[in-house]
């Protein structure tokens, strides 16, 4: 890449250099704990983990339910699962979920600016269905928890739906045929089959730094924002902040959205960074609503594939999306269908990463600051991040960017923050710090699960997961996992949910139809799916182990289960289609049913 004619000469980026900075960086923020540097919102934390949005008195008695499908999770994923469902006419459904409503994820976070980062035309489920219209390109959190509820008020699913519910227990009887599931408020639900849409950020995690219940002051993570103190709401003028002195810890996703309302409130606001995010153009707009209706039937799912395609390295003739994510790969070099090669992704992602940081130069006024929030690592080890107004908060004279190097904050303190010895003193301190993600699914659910013979899932995938298409795993029949653990995964969430659903709800329909009373992978094809997922994720192993430490690569630490524990290695695109070819074949070969 260093002679003549090179990509180095068209661009005059030093790929070596860049690679060299990018390893500096990396091992600047390696931690001997990895992952274990996290801590769970439970014991001394519990109240971290109060529902701010529901009634603490709320009680009811226990109830016993029978049903044909138990369904844990009221977000996106249960949501779907249960229209799909609706739509083939199945009727026992019973839903359980921990909050007061229906949103999952979207009923948690409602931290002030929080919006979706895909279009929200491709990632709000079931907009044909419902004839909603979001009002933006990029909707509000608001409006995609009211989607939520459209949708279950579409397909009646409010009936029977028991919120501010736990379940933490799930055991099958093979003399029933059935699973039973019993909850913290003591119900007993005996369900034929149990769908476990508990969600990807379910379990919000707090950095363990030292003395962390030591300050004195109000301290909250974002999922659990606290609005009785900041006032306001998610759409700013946090009045309660006025006269505070606000830390915020975090620069992903959550920080970028939250950082410009609390600037804009707050009497000054420190961030602490430990590693900078990549932060480039959102370009939201508000939505035309003649073209919105003016879209024929179908056209959502033809909108996500295209998207899908675009970020997965597979250029098409039109870019229906044409967002930051997609002109990633919008080279008009490329031909339409021809997927790109592994050194092109590379250097387009390359290139791409040099735009980020670029922009950081022409918004950020201060230099010092500026270089502080340039990344360096791959566009792919870390979520992007979208925003038209983060970087110009660092141009603000509130706000002072704290960086770590690396390193993190080191201590809490009843005052505040502890940072290279320097303590800042603080009213208050938000933990924008996010969730676990695919590191233990009966840990981050809260499920224990005993399948045939007592055996549990903890046991079974104690060295990581054994499934079918990440979905289901022998020896638990009529149990359906909702992940993206062993699954083809698409940067839109929406569309790996949306083809996990269809083909759980075609799977259930079906063993009702004919009365089937059970339905659970072959080992044979357990096996071989296992296998194919190990054998097609070297490449991304190899990737993620360059990235800068971070969820996706278990904060720089491979842990046994790596290879099991991640998503499928042929990208969304093949994994769609398996399960496509999967429904044409009606299950045939790959599952076992009882009759």
């Amino acid at each position: 890449m260093t002679g003549e004619g090179s990509e180095k000469d068209r661009t005059g980026l030093d790929y070596e250099a860049l690679s060299r900075r990018y390893a500096e960086e990396r091992t600047k923020r390696l931690r001997p704990d990895a992952v274990r540097q996290y801590q769970a919102l439970e014991g001394e934390f519990a109240g971290f983990d109060a529902d701010p949005n529901a009634s603490q008195n709320f009680r009811r008695d226990p109830v016993e339910r029978e049903a044909d499908v138990l369904v844990i999770g009221g977000g996106y994923g249960g949501l779907l699962t249960a229209a799909q469902l609706r739509k083939r006419g199945v009727d026992g459904i019973v839903m359980v979920e921990k909050g007061s409503d229906f949103g999952g994820t979207w009923y948690w976070n409602r931290y002030p600016g929080v919006r979706c980062d895909v279009e929200s035309y491709i990632y709000v489920p079931l907009l044909e269905e419902t004839g909603f219209v979001p009002s933006e390109r990029y909707a509000k959190g608001a409006e995609i928890q009211q989607q939520c509820r459209l949708i279950a008020e579409k397909f009646d699913l409010y009936r029977g739906a028991l919120f501010q519910t736990i379940a933490q227990r799930l055991t099958w009887s093979d003399a029933d045929r059935r699973w039973l599931a019993t909850t913290d408020r003591g119900d007993r639900i005996s369900a034929r089959f149990v769908v476990a849409a508990t969600g990807l950020y379910s379990s919000p995690k707090l950095p363990g730094i030292p003395g962390i219940e030591a300050f004195e002051g109000p301290s909250f993570h974002t999922s659990r924002w606290d609005y009785d103190f900041t006032g306001g709401s998610a759409d700013g003028d946090l009045a309660g902040l006025h006269d505070k002195t606000v830390g915020i810890i975090g620069t992903g996703s959550t920080g970028i959205q939250c950082v410009p309302p609390v600037a804009r409130s707050a009497k000054h606001l420190y961030l602490f960074q430990r590693t900078p995010a990549s932060v480039d153009v959102r370009g939201n707009r508000p939505t035309d609503v003649e073209w919105f209706r003016s879209q024929q039937p179908g056209w959502q799912h033809e909108r996500m594939l295209n998207f899908t395609q675009w970020t997965s390295g597979l250029p098409q003739a039109v870019d229906m999306v044409a967002d930051s994510m997609t002109d990633l790969f919008r080279e008009k070099s490329l031909a339409a269908g021809v997927e790109m090669s592994p050194e092109e992704r590379e250097r387009a992602e390359i290139a791409k990463m040099e735009r980020v940081r670029q922009r950081v130069d022409a918004i950020v006024k201060d230099r010092q600051t500026a270089e502080a929030l340039k990344p360096y690592f791959h566009y792919f080890c870390k979520r992007p991040g979208f925003s038209d107004n983060y970087l110009q908060v660092f141009n603000r004279s509130n706000v002072t960017l704290v960086d770590t190097a690396g390193k993190g904050v080191e201590e809490v303190t009843p005052k505040g923050l502890v940072v290279a010895g320097r303590e800042y003193d603080l009213d208050c301190i938000i933990y924008a710090t996010g969730f676990d993600f695919m590191t233990s699914f009966t840990r981050e659910s809260g499920l224990s699960i005993e399948g045939r013979g007592g055996r549990s899932l903890e046991e079974k995938w104690s060295n990581g997961a054994h499934t079918l298409y990440g979905m289901q795993t022998r020896d638990f029949p009529n149990f359906f996992v909702l992940s993206i653990v062993q699954a083809g995964t698409s940067i839109n969430y929406l569309h790996t949910a949306d083809a996990q659903s269809r083909y759980m709800a075609e799977l259930i329909d079906h063993c009702l139809r004919n009365e089937l009373a059970t339905v659970e992978p072959t080992q044979e094809a357990e096996d071989e799916w296992v296998e194919q997922c190990v054998a097609l994720s070297a490449d991304r192993l190899a990737f993620f182990e360059k990235c800068t430490p971070s969820y996706f690569n278990f904060e720089g630490a491979r842990p046994r289960a790596f290879e099991l524990n991640s998503p499928y290695g042929g990208g969304p695109l093949a994994y769609f289609g398996a399960l496509e070819e999967e429904i044409h074949r009606r299950f045939a070969g790959s599952l076992e049913f009882g009759g």
